[in-house]
């Protein structure tokens, strides 16, 4: 059987990254598979929902949350999670292909299934997730993990954005909880640039004012 794997959520300043595993005949994949970031969040989730409800597509989903991203080294906590979400799906024997999370596609692979517990084959290439439908339902599958969590986050803290940096909405978040607060939400990713350009924004407007 083969087996495919991609993350969603690499880049955001706010919550977690999520990696999922598709595991399933090509046959039972929905019509429609590609890229998740080409598709409209309506049809994520129409697919979405067609993967989960069919008895014969096996998944697995891995979190890597804000504080292992502060704690550790994000290209090894891809490698570690891409294996993590595999090893919930994958038998001896199978092969599979990942969306490389590194410069070096071969070694990522090669990484990724020195991890699983099981003998697999795995392979990896850059954006697989548009040439490969397994992959690419596996993108969809991270991305909507991605995005429920993201309301999640929406639930406890009210209208935070998307979580990427480059989004206003995001940063002007960040930047009102830490004047209020003088700390970031726990679900902040501190070690990001961003952090450190709201801190120091802060900080050099408190020092105006004095």
């Amino acid at each position: 059987m083969e087996f495919g794997v991609d993350e969603a959520g690499k880049g955001p300043v706010l919550g977690s990254m999520f990696v999922a595993a598709i595991r399933a005949p090509r046959a039972e994949l929905p019509d429609g598979i590609g890229d998740s970031k080409r598709l409209t969040m309506q049809r994520r989730q129409d697919l979405a929902a067609c993967l989960r409800e069919n008895p014969n597509v096996e998944i697995g989903v891995a979190e890597i949350t804000p504080e292992q991203i502060d704690a550790g080294n994000m290209n090894e906590l891809v490698v570690s999670a891409h294996a993590k979400a595999a090893d919930a799906v994958v038998q001896a024997g199978d092969a599979g292909l990942c969306d490389a999370g590194d410069v070096d596609a071969n070694r990522f692979g090669s990484r990724v299934e020195a991890r699983i517990s099981t003998s697999v084959a795995v392979d990896a290439v850059h954006r697989a997730d548009e040439s490969d439908a397994l992959v690419g339902a596996a993108s969809i599958i991270a991305k909507s993990e991605r995005e429920a969590h993201v309301d999640s986050l929406r639930d406890r803290f009210g209208e935070i954005g998307s979580g990427y940096p480059s989004d206003q909405t995001t940063r002007a978040f960040l930047s009102r909880y830490f004047g209020e607060h003088g700390e970031f939400p726990s679900p902040t990713r501190r070690s990001w640039a961003t952090c450190d350009s709201i801190r120091a924004s802060a900080e050099q407007t408190d020092f105006g004012d004095f």
